[in-house]
């Protein structure tokens, strides 16, 4: 089905329900950015999957909606300091392979984009799929045209994972929270299918108004009480 986008509506629904009742420029900016590609590479694949590629972007960058490097820190040298050091406290115990160490060559393959990428096997993947040498110059996966391909077409062919997108959203499957499988599989599950839910009702502009209400105080509630607990190491 073809997504016709009133994005008056859309950008009204989520500033009130994920963005505490203001967007900034950048957020704005990097939104606008994964709608154009979007609407003009895949207006009529499921509008879900749209949703929930604007979900994992707004988790992975921390809200903000732009391509950034792991733990928001302005150099790798920074970035790899913070990991190291909440590894060491046990902060990361899913980790058994600390990968963000730099390699015989001094490239760090932490985490940078809208969706966080990590290992090179990954960079060398993804940039076959962006025609970038990601891989001479893995900084360049925090470019936004590389970023939102990147999310995109991660998402939608199983490049992280395995898993993609018509996995657990199809016309039998409505999975909100397994679809965090696709990137980094349970984790923050829950949070990440609120943060969608909302954004799917945003890009419907002939959602039910009370419908679209309760799911507002619903997303609200649940982001709240998630929120509250502890967060990833930024």
């Amino acid at each position: 089905m073809v997504v016709h986008m009133d994005r008056a509506f859309f950008f009204d629904v989520v500033r009130h329900g994920l963005f505490k009742g203001e967007l900034t420029q950048p957020q704005v900016v990097g939104i606008t950015a994964i709608l154009d590609a979007w609407e003009e590479r895949f207006a009529d694949a499921d509008r879900r999957w749209l949703a929930y590629i604007l979900a994992t972007a707004y988790h992975e960058t921390a809200y903000t909606m732009q391509p950034v490097r792991e733990t928001l820190a302005e150099s790798d040298v920074r970035a790899v300091e913070i990991l190291e050091t909440a590894f060491a406290a046990g902060r990361l115990s899913w980790v058994k392979t600390p990968y963000w160490r730099p390699d015989e060559d001094g490239c760090s393959w932490l985490g940078r984009g809208l969706v966080q990428l990590t290992h090179k096997r990954n960079y060398e993947a993804m940039s076959v799929l962006t025609g970038i040498d990601l891989v001479a110059n893995p900084d360049r996966a925090m470019e936004m045209d590389a970023a939102v391909t990147i999310l995109i077409e991660g998402m939608l062919q199983g490049s992280f994972t395995g898993h993609r997108l018509a996995d657990h959203l199809n016309a039998t499957t409505v999975d909100w929270v397994n679809a965090r499988r696709i990137v980094n599989g349970t984790d923050r599950a829950e949070k990440l299918a609120a943060y969608a839910m909302v954004f799917d009702a945003a890009i419907r502009p002939d959602a039910a108004r009370g419908m679209l209400a309760r799911l507002k105080a619903w997303g609200a509630h649940v982001i709240a009480r998630l929120r509250s607990g502890v967060r990833r190491v930024r």
